[in-house]
């Protein structure tokens, strides 16, 4: 009737609009025409599927944009989906370079990563850190240690679930197992470049001895040099930054100390060394050949082009997860360090070239 209102039985609200109901595990099993349990495996990358049935799932899983849930996978199969990794913060190539890694690892063999970062004191930061990532349920914890305070709060920690530790040398504890680069080898090969090129006074500008790298990196030197029948001859610490490498290259040209060859111990450290040494007219590699470590962005454009040692994140990244996850699941796994590479370019000369 004209005029009327309607009256609504209830509350005056309109009935809600149903929304979207999100794909399942269910959902994907049925249009692909395959149990439950063969999605399953595929989520979790078991070996016992076909690569036909694989490639189905995968491109019903994308087309219907299904999303694991994590909560419930852990509550079915009483395992964790997630891991916590503990790092110091550091802005350094290495540890950034190893963080990012490892987050996009895990991400792609589908657990979430839970990243915190401590400070000093180590021994407060550490502890209440490892706890806090227990406290969210994560099966197993990385620490990125670069330095030996750190490490050694890590090792005085208690935690319920398996922690590794990525520091370089390091040694594991029946607390603690370790997995690393093999940046000994690194600084050895690029040693070796140099006494291969005929170079006998080989200099090493180093890194911070607070740091695994740092002591490595020297150690590797120094066995080299011996192992040629070679004294180690100079050796400066540093703090890794062009900036500390660049004022050390000016005092080593003013007190006339410029060697024959140096390995530096980072591509950061040999870029300070090449612009205070070209400032004075000192010519890389003509007058001192520089090997580098790192590879970092860009070096390859450095003036000149930097020889250098590769480190290769992603594949350290994969290998120290596949360690923790063998850790968590009960099994064994290979803890081969990574071997790094040398890369060759135009910043060291034979010896014997020189004019």
């Amino acid at each position: 009737m004209a005029g009327m209102a309607v009256r609504r039985e209830g509350n005056d609200r309109p009935p809600a609009t149903p929304s979207r109901r999100k794909p399942t595990i269910n959902d994907v099993a049925q249009l692909a025409g395959v149990s439950f349990g063969t999605v399953s495996r595929v989520l979790n990358d078991a070996p016992d599927v076909s690569a036909s049935t694989r490639e189905r799932v995968l491109q019903i899983i994308k087309d219907i944009g299904y999303r694991r849930n994590r909560a419930a996978t852990a509550l079915v199969t009483s395992r964790s989906t997630s891991i916590g990794i503990l790092s110091d913060g550091s802005p350094r190539f290495g540890p950034v370079g190893t963080l990012l890694a490892l987050e996009n690892v895990a991400r792609k063999k589908g657990y979430a990563a839970t990243v915190i970062s401590v400070e000093k004191p180590y021994e407060e930061s550490v502890q209440a850190a490892l706890d806090s990532l227990d406290d969210t349920g994560v099966g197993g914890i990385i620490v990125i240690a670069p330095v030996v305070d750190m490490a050694a709060a890590v090792w005085n920690a208690t935690c319920r679930v398996p922690v590794e530790m990525i520091a370089a040398g390091a040694s594991s504890t029946p607390n603690v197992f370790t997995y690393s680069e093999n940046q000994e080898l690194g600084a050895r090969l690029a040693t070796q470049h140099l006494i291969d090129l005929g170079h006998r006074d080989i200099a090493h500008i180093a890194g911070s001895m607070d740091w695994f790298d740092g002591r490595v990196r020297k150690r590797g030197w120094e066995a080299t040099l011996r192992d040629a029948g070679l004294e180690p001859g100079l050796c400066v610490e540093g703090d890794w930054s062009p900036k500390w490498a660049y004022e050390t290259g000016l005092r080593l040209v003013r007190e006339e100390k410029v060697p024959q060859a140096i390995f530096a111990a980072s591509d950061h450290t040999a870029l300070g060394l090449i612009r205070a040494f070209t400032e004075n007219g000192i010519r890389v590699p003509d007058d001192v050949s520089i090997v580098g470590f790192d590879d970092v962005e860009g070096s390859d454009y450095f003036l000149p082009p930097l020889t250098t040692v590769r480190q290769d994140f992603n594949a350290l990244a994969l290998m120290s997860t596949e360690v923790l996850l063998g850790a968590m699941e009960g099994r064994d796994v290979d803890r081969t360090p990574i071997p790094p590479t040398l890369v060759v370019r135009d910043s060291a000369r034979q010896a014997s070239s020189r004019k």
